[in-house]
C-alpha cells in the first residue's frame, strides 16, 4: 500500500506540514474506524466504518486501500446478509491492509520531512 504524496500535497496546497498533519489525522481516525471493522458488530456498522475509511484514504492518496474499503462497504450494504465467517474474513483482510496504510503514512511523513518542500509557519507539527 502506498500514499500518493503528490496527491496529498495537491490536496494541501503544497504545504508539507499540513500534509503531515492530514496523515496524523488519518492515523488517529483509523484507530476509531478500525475498531468498528468487527464481525461482531452489525453489518451496517462495519459497512459505515469501511465507508469512512474509504473517504479518509482518498483524501491522503491511498487509492488502493480506498478500493478495498469500497468492496467491503458494498458487500456490507448489499441486500444479502453476510455471514459472520465471511464478515470476519473480509474485515480481517481490510484490517491487515489498514496496518500497511498506516506504515505507508509513516514513510510518507518521512518523505515530507525532507528539505525542499513548502512548509507553513503556523503548523502544529
Amino acid at each position: 500500500m502506498q500514499i500518493d504524496i503528490d496527491h496529498l500535497l495537491n490536496m494541501t496546497g503544497g504545504d508539507a506540514n499540513l500534509a503531515d498533519e492530514v496523515l496524523d489525522i488519518f492515523r488517529n481516525q483509523s484507530e476509531t474506524w478500525g475498531r468498528m471493522l468487527s464481525a461482531d458488530l452489525d453489518q451496517k456498522e462495519w459497512a459505515d466504518a469501511a465507508h469512512a475509511l474509504k473517504g479518509a484514504a482518498l483524501s491522503i492518496g491511498a487509492a488502493e486501500f480506498a478500493e478495498s474499503c469500497a468492496r467491503v462497504e458494498q458487500r456490507g450494504r448489499g441486500e444479502a446478509e453476510v455471514s459472520k465467517v465471511e464478515a470476519a474474513a473480509i474485515l480481517s483482510a481490510l484490517k491487515d491492509s489498514l496496518v500497511h496504510v498506516i506504515e505507508a503514512c509513516a514513510r510518507a511523513s518521512y518523505e515530507l520531512s525532507k528539505p525542499g518542500l513548502s512548509r507553513s509557519k503556523d503548523s502544529n507539527s
